[in-house]
C-alpha cells in the first residue's frame, strides 16, 4: 500500500506587507516552535507543479469564489526529499488535503502529462485522482516556488506559515530543475500568512497575529502564478 496522508482542518490566509513581515516573523519566533523542516529561521524552499483542466476549471472556480473547489499538485521541498501528489478540496474555511508519496520517476512522468503511472500504486486515492484527471482532461499548467518559514504548536495541530519570494513559470514544468526559469508573481517583499488548525485557534496565537491588524483574504499562489498568462496583471 502506498503511503497516504489525509488531513481536514480550518485554514485562514492573510496578505502581509514587507514592512510587517519581519516584525511578525520575530513575534512568531517568540511564541511558537519552528517546524522540523526548517533548518534555520530563514525557512525552506517549496516548489509545486499545478495541474488544471482543459478549460482551467480550478483557476476560475478559485477566482470566482466558488465555495466547493479543489486543486491538484505535485510538491517537493527544495528539490529534495519526498515528492507528494496532493489533492486539496475546500469547502468554505474547511480544507481537506489528501497526499500520496510518489517515486521520483513517476513524478517525472506526471510532469510530462503522462498519468498512467498512477495505476502502479495500490491506493484508492491514486485511482481516484487518475480517473478524475483523465475525465476532466487535466494537464500540467505552472510551476510555483516560494520560501516558507513554518511554525507549529501541538494544541489543535496548529500550524502557522509565512510564505515569501513567490515565483512561477507557466512554460516549463520541470519540477526538478536545479535552476528553473522563474519570475516574480507577488508584491516585492510581501508574503502570505497561513494559519491552519483543528477545532479552534489557541488564544496566544490569535493574540500574536491580531496585534498586526491583518485582513483575511482568499490568497492563492496558483492564481497569482497564472493570472498573467490568462490575461490579468502580473503584480
Amino acid at each position: 500500500m502506498a503511503e497516504f496522508l489525509d488531513v481536514l482542518r480550518t485554514e485562514k490566509k492573510y496578505p502581509v506587507s514587507g514592512a510587517v513581515y519581519y516584525g511578525l516573523h520575530r513575534r512568531l519566533m517568540g511564541v511558537l516552535k519552528l517546524d522540523g523542516h526548517c533548518v534555520s529561521d530563514g525557512g525552506y524552499l517549496v516548489r509545486s507543479l499545478y495541474f488544471d483542466s482543459f478549460f482551467n476549471k480550478d483557476y476560475y472556480e478559485k477566482k470566482d469564489g466558488v465555495e466547493c473547489r479543489g486543486k491538484i499538485r505535485l510538491r517537493t521541498y527544495g528539490g529534495e526529499g519526498p515528492v507528494k501528489l496532493e489533492w486539496k478540496q475546500k469547502r468554505g474555511s474547511q480544507q481537506r488535503k489528501r497526499s500520496l508519496i510518489l517515486e521520483k520517476v513517476d513524478a517525472m512522468e506526471l510532469t510530462e502529462g503522462r498519468l498512467r503511472c498512477l495505476m502502479n500504486y495500490d491506493s484508492p486515492l491514486a485511482m481516484e485522482i487518475y480517473a478524475y484527471m483523465v475525465s476532466q482532461a487535466y494537464n500540467p499548467r505552472c510551476v510555483v516556488q516560494y520560501r516558507r518559514a513554518a511554525f507549529v504548536a501541538a494544541m489543535n495541530d496548529t500550524r502557522v506559515t509565512l510564505d515569501s519570494e513567490l515565483r512561477a513559470h507557466e512554460g516549463s514544468f520541470d519540477l526538478f530543475s536545479p535552476d528553473p526559469p522563474l519570475y516574480p508573481v507577488g508584491p516585492i517583499g510581501g508574503a502570505t500568512l497561513e494559519i491552519k488548525y483543528n477545532q479552534f485557534l489557541p488564544s496566544y496565537v490569535k493574540e500574536t497575529v491580531s496585534a498586526f491588524q491583518l485582513t483575511e483574504q482568499a490568497c492563492s499562489k496558483y492564481c497569482a502564478a497564472r493570472r498573467y498568462g490568462l490575461g490579468g496583471n502580473l503584480l
